[in-house]
């Protein structure tokens, strides 16, 4: 990194030569410096913007728009490739029950310029996608769209609108690329949903006269797959048939149809196991995912990740009254990335500080609740006196939002203990019905208890908003994923900077940390696990009552975990594994 913060990386200077691009490949480097025209592509399925127009479902978007994001400050030449969808969804509590609301996104509303269409031939049909760009200084979003493309993750998992939608972001995105002028310096490609940005280079490598052989390994070795999740056996398959429609005919070349065909197991195929193929680079987002993630080859070998833990882009998601002080008392740099003795530097950070600190974060929260009534229409008003638990993370089974409120009785005298509110939020996927209905049961018992119905908010459309209001404004967050199952997540990151207190399973990216470095709940049942989470419910609540207890949690917290929180950190960790030096 120079003085002014950019990377550059100059292992060689071209790909005519095969004789060099051997030579590269046997020394582990990629071809190819980055620079404008050869930039970082960094390809997702999702991404939540919504500044920019674009409305994600969870944290794969949230982490897409925070690396370009983080890119952009560190002057990396980035190109972020991905679906606009004309349509957005939102919930509503109304009549008891939660209820979808489809919303039109205009593109042209959010600085997005139309450059041109592309096509890509779809069950005998020839499908025209508007391609639009964004520029920004050194990084760019290049979409491509249709009226009829649908919402993110429209369509049930494994359909053809869903194998559409995929095909389209690949072969469409390529060209796309292509189009503008632009040739991948390394594909990035984000979940296996965008495998056929991979399939889309190989099949023009082979197509234009490079030795079949040559195509694979020249692909293999610019492509990085980052995967989110930690079991290939859920992932959904798609037919021979489904991929006869949908993407053989959008390939040139037989060696590629070939290859590709030869994939099917039994007449179906995961993506996954194609794109461990096409893709030599394989990271995983936190350390334990890495480790155990289980997904094999199409020989049955297990896969290998690169722990590469996610991050947070510091400037989006850090109060900037907390972000000044940070940089004022040399405790992180102007990249957001850790000073070397920063440790040393919080010992400036006092309890008086962190509640006149968050205090400016209850304003915050205060703002973007006045808008947002809770399940019961109530508009809420948080004084600086008032202690608020907080749960915002997607409503999925995995993540045990409803786990607090398995005992009414006992969360009750922990909440009358400090008259304290309970902020409980988070987006329920369309046709997720289990999901929906342990909702409304969960409401329902919140409603028979006199207490709780007055203290217990539930806030529907989760969004970037809310999630920055809570992140700031709240006093102790709750993350209790069932250990082994959260890849990282990045909320529990947003409270950590914030200054909140964790409360958090030893899972996801949490576990980059020591146990003892947050307020960690754990047990060898799910009943000594309820137990012990309310044990640090109410240890947060004489934490805050307590300066030295305060002082000495918040530290601790940060001194673990600034590190891994930090957005630059995650893109040095990228670009170290890419380019090795």
């Amino acid at each position: 990194m120079n003085d002014d913060g950019q990377y550059f990386y100059h292992p060689l200077e071209n790909i005519e030569d095969v004789d060099i691009f051997y030579e590269a490949v046997e020394r582990e480097h990629l071809t190819r410096a980055l620079s404008p025209e050869r930039p970082y592509t960094y390809w997702t399925i999702e991404l939540y913007d919504q500044e920019n127009g674009i409305r994600g479902g969870g944290g794969l978007g949230v982490l897409a728009a925070d690396t370009r994001r983080v890119a952009e400050k560190m002057g990396v030449p980035f190109t972020l490739i991905t679906p606009f969808y004309p349509f957005e969804s939102h919930q509503v509590m109304r009549e008891g029950g939660l209820h979808d609301m489809h919303t039109p996104v205009d593109y042209r509303k959010f600085g997005f310029k139309f450059v041109d269409q592309v096509s890509v031939k779809c069950h005998g049909d020839l499908c025209l996608l508007d391609v639009i760009e964004k520029k920004f200084k050194n990084t760019r979003i290049i979409s491509i769209t249709e009226p009829n493309f649908g919402e993110l993750y429209s369509g049930m998992s494994g359909s053809d609108h869903r194998l559409y939608q995929e095909v389209a972001l690949g072969f469409g995105g390529y060209a796309a690329l292509k189009l503008i002028g632009l040739k991948p310096a390394i594909m990035q490609l984000n979940e296996v949903a965008t495998f056929f940005a991979a399939l889309a280079r190989l099949d023009e490598l082979a197509t234009n006269g490079m030795d079949f052989y040559e195509a694979v390994v020249y692909t293999r070795k610019h492509t990085l797959y980052t995967n989110h999740t930690l079991v290939q056996a859920a992932e959904a398959e798609f037919s021979y048939e489904q991929f006869e429609k949908y993407v053989f005919p959008n390939l040139k070349s037989p060696a590629v149809k070939k290859w590709l065909s030869d994939k099917f197991s039994h007449g179906h195929i995961k993506l996954s196991s194609v794109t461990i193929e096409i893709a030599e680079l394989r990271s995983g987002v936190s350390k334990l995912h890495a480790r155990v993630a289980n997904y094999r080859d199409i020989a049955g070998n297990k896969v290998k990740f690169k722990p590469v833990t996610n991050g947070i882009d510091i400037d989006k998601w850090i109060l900037p009254k907390i972000r000044e002080f940070y940089e004022e008392n040399g405790i992180i740099d102007r990249f957001g990335a850790p000073m070397p003795d920063f440790v040393d530097k919080l010992s400036s950070l006092t309890a008086p500080k962190i509640r006149e600190l968050k205090s400016v974060g209850r304003d915050i929260l205060n703002a973007t609740l006045k808008n947002r009534p809770d399940q019961n229409g109530r508009i809420l008003k948080f004084s600086d006196d008032d202690f608020i638990f907080d749960f915002k993370r997607r409503f999925v089974d995995y993540k045990r939002p409803e786990m607090p409120f398995r005992d009414p009785a006992r969360l009750r005298n922990i909440l009358e203990s400090r008259n304290a509110h309970y902020i409980l939020t988070g987006r329920v996927h369309t046709g997720d019905n289990v999901m929906y209905h342990k909702l409304l049961r969960l409401l329902h018992e919140v409603a028979q208890d006199e207490y709780l119905r007055d203290h217990v908010h539930y806030i529907a459309d989760y969004d970037e908003k809310l999630a920055y209001g809570l992140s700031v404004g709240s006093n102790v967050a709750i993350n209790v994923p069932i250990v082994g199952l959260e890849a990282c997540g990045t909320s529990w990151m947003k409270d950590i900077g914030n200054l909140n207190v964790l409360i958090s399973t030893h899972d996801g990216g949490v576990a980059d940390g020591s146990i003892n470095s947050y307020f960690n709940v754990s047990g060898l049942d799910e009943i000594e696990e309820l137990d012990m989470l309310y044990q640090r419910m109410e240890e947060a609540i004489a934490t805050w009552e307590n300066d030295f207890d305060l002082e000495f949690v918040t530290k601790r917290q940060l001194e673990t975990f600034l590190p891994v929180i930090s957005g630059a950190r995650m893109m040095k960790d990228y670009l170290d594994y890419l380019f090795p030096k």
